[in-house]
């Protein structure tokens, strides 16, 4: 996602609300959920931020280790 965000909100929030009002409608929607997640995550936790232009391939490469890192916390819970 490529979003420009004015100067006076902060990056973190704007990514949280994001990240937060997304995972509960897909939850409303989708898993017939009528109460949030609680206690469970929906979404990574990190989230990349590019202010200097928009350097595709270094982008792309950040969500190449964020596929593989999620993919190894999932393996490491299916271990537990």
């Amino acid at each position: 996602m490529l979003i420009s965000i004015p100067p006076k909100y902060a990056v973190s929030q704007v990514v949280g609300y994001i990240k937060g009002k997304s995972a509960i409608h897909i939850a409303r929607v989708y898993c017939e959920r009528k109460r949030n997640f609680v206690g469970q995550h929906f979404w990574a936790r990190g989230y990349f931020v590019s202010t200097v232009g928009r350097d595709d391939e270094l982008i792309r490469e950040y969500i190449r280790h964020q596929e593989y890192e999620d993919r190894r916390l999932d393996q490491l819970e299916l271990l537990r």
